[in-house]
């Protein structure tokens, strides 16, 4: 299974790279994932320049099984997440996550996926969220696999 997530914007701080770093040690046994950083278009003032911009190179960039995390999105529980992955593990080889931005997604990009997730109603920096989504990932193979882990 190839896991991909892309995601606007980079890791800067230490203890994000530290955090990424576990979480993509501890998946390897699970699937093959990987990060594509789509670079902020800080050069534009216009949001809907910047949300046009980053959103071509979200699209370019995605494969497979597209799921939008998105406030407005359908909540999902871990265990949801998990059956969710299950299920897509038989009928595709490839999910990606999509993760965008300060300013979200551009229209183009919410209308190009499969689905749309949520973690909840919260607001979470884009830095967090990639940090939430690897854990829950990693969760949702450790509840398909019996750990203790969930417990």
């Amino acid at each position: 299974m190839n896991i991909n997530i892309v995601c606007v914007g980079n890791l800067k701080e230490k203890f994000w790279l530290e955090a990424e770093g576990e979480y993509l040690k501890r998946l390897q046994r699970f699937c093959k994932l990987s990060i594509k950083e789509v670079a902020e278009a800080n050069k534009y003032s216009d949001i809907d320049k910047i949300l046009s911009a980053e959103g071509r190179h979200i699209i370019e960039s995605r494969s497979g099984h597209c799921i939008l995390l998105d406030i407005n999105g359908r909540e999902v529980s871990s265990e949801e997440l998990a059956k969710k992955i299950e299920s897509l593990m038989q009928q595709t080889s490839t999910i990606t996550f999509i993760i965008g931005g300060s300013y979200g997604v551009s229209d183009e990009v919410k209308n190009s996926v499969d689905e749309k997730v949520s973690f909840g109603k919260i607001t979470l920096p884009h830095n967090l969220a990639r940090i939430v989504l690897l854990e829950q990932i990693y969760r949702s193979f450790m509840i398909l696999s019996n750990s203790k882990y969930h417990k």
